[in-house]
């Protein structure tokens, strides 16, 4: 399992190509392999591709507008190619809180899933809390996986959502063993001036993370990505090298 970052962290210093090349390069020089594209400006894939290359960087996930993937799937599919990109993600989809929510969500992705995953590409959902609300006596989670197969629909499991829900991060990415190429990880620790829990850097909250890092390898984690939603005033350039320093330091990741 290697570690990436989710330059949805950095969204704000990533406004313009400019910004977008700047930020690769710090990000390559923390010693990152691998980023997520998303919450940055507009790019192209050739050009991308220039740039991870002069880096060192791969592109392995992406988190995609959902209508785009649905009425442009074929030019999406061409800039994941450009990039060298397997997984097309989507960050989230309001759709998913309900069974019934589920099942329009099914119809509407599915034609564009099936021509993903005939390219050669894989379709990812990442959640957030709502994903774990009760539906009658599963969660919409849940529900959605009975939907999709492992092969229609990955996982990228976000640990400090999961842990927000209430769940324990470690169990549910042992239960969906085989839809988790990639996971995001966060902190929570307890702010006392914001009276809330709050994101932090890995290694500086509460989430254990000597069991999640095990879980990761049991269920066959590929790539890890710290998404840092909120850096609360702090540079998030510190922020993500702290986390990068944190896992390499005590479990050895790459």
């Amino acid at each position: 399992m290697i570690l990436g970052a989710q330059f949805f962290t950095l969204r704000d210093f990533c406004k313009d190509l400019q910004g977008l090349d700047e930020s690769m390069k710090k990000i390559a020089d923390i010693g990152y392999k691998s980023i997520q594209l998303s919450g940055v400006c507009d790019y192209e894939g050739e050009w991308v591709a220039e740039k991870i290359k002069e880096y060192g960087l791969t592109v392995d996930i992406t988190h995609t507008p959902e209508a785009k993937i649905v009425e442009d799937t074929e030019n999406v599919i061409k800039l994941h190619d450009a990039m060298n990109c397997k997984c097309i993600g989507l960050g989230y989809s309001e759709l998913v809180r309900t069974p019934e929510g589920i099942e329009e969500f099914y119809n509407t992705m599915m034609p564009a899933i099936k021509k993903i995953s005939e390219s050669g590409h894989k379709f990812m959902y990442h959640n957030h809390h709502f994903e774990f609300a009760k539906c009658g006596d599963k969660t919409a989670l849940e529900l959605l996986c009975e939907k999709f197969t492992p092969e229609e629909c990955g996982i990228t499991l976000d640990t400090f959502w999961v842990q927000t829900a209430g769940g324990d991060p470690a169990a549910w990415i042992r239960k969906l063993k085989g839809r988790l190429d990639r996971v995001h990880f966060k902190d929570m620790v307890f702010s006392l001036e914001d009276k809330k829990s709050i994101i932090a850097p890995i290694g500086e909250g509460n989430m254990n993370y000597d069991s999640i890092i095990e879980a990761c390898y049991d269920s066959d984690v590929e790539i890890a990505y710290i998404e840092l939603d909120d850096c609360h005033g702090e540079d998030p350039f510190d922020c993500l090298e702290r986390s990068y320093k944190f896992l390499t330091s005590r479990y050895g990741l790459k």
